[in-house]
């Protein structure tokens, strides 16, 4: 199975298609954000990784399956369980303006593209620790695959 990343134009392309597919009254299938929420996490998951969000420390318990949950999403491939807990700095529960958020999202997608290309990109993750160029595009494709997939793009 072919491990995806948003380094890759087909991917990259992908996944801004797929964004484009939704629409301000796109259902979704679990969660208790709707799209517009969901497309200003995205977009405050992905700053985290142009450093423009810095997330608080974690236990050395949380670090070490953060880690483990790395490992296992290459070996496997799979994707994001549904539900999962998140930072309290990525929780959006407020509202959101449908047309903003999914514009915010496209221009932080490319600069996180370029960013890839420039090798900007940290070298750590609060959760998942170590981190290379290529950990950082695969798992951030994997979170924006899991919440298109809720909303059924």
């Amino acid at each position: 199975m072919v491990k995806k990343k948003l380094n890759n134009s087909k991917h990259y392309w992908e996944i801004t298609d797929r964004i484009s597919k939704l629409s301000e009254d796109s259902p979704g299938k679990w969660g208790r954000m709707n799209v517009s929420q969901m497309l200003k996490h995205c977009d405050l998951v992905l700053q985290v990784a142009l450093k423009k969000i810095e997330l608080p420390r974690v236990n050395i318990l949380f670090r070490a399956i953060g880690a483990m949950t790395k490992v296992e999403m290459y070996v496997f491939n799979n994707g994001i369980p549904r539900n999962m807990p998140t930072f309290q700095k990525l929780i959006v529960n407020f509202e959101c303006d449908f047309d903003e958020s999914k514009t915010n999202l496209l221009k932080t997608l490319e600069e996180f593209r370029v960013a890839c290309d420039n090798k900007k990109l940290p070298d750590s993750h609060r959760l998942f620790g170590n981190m290379t160029e290529k950990d950082w595009e695969f798992l951030e494709y994997k979170h924006l695959d899991h919440h298109l997939k809720q909303f059924n793009v």
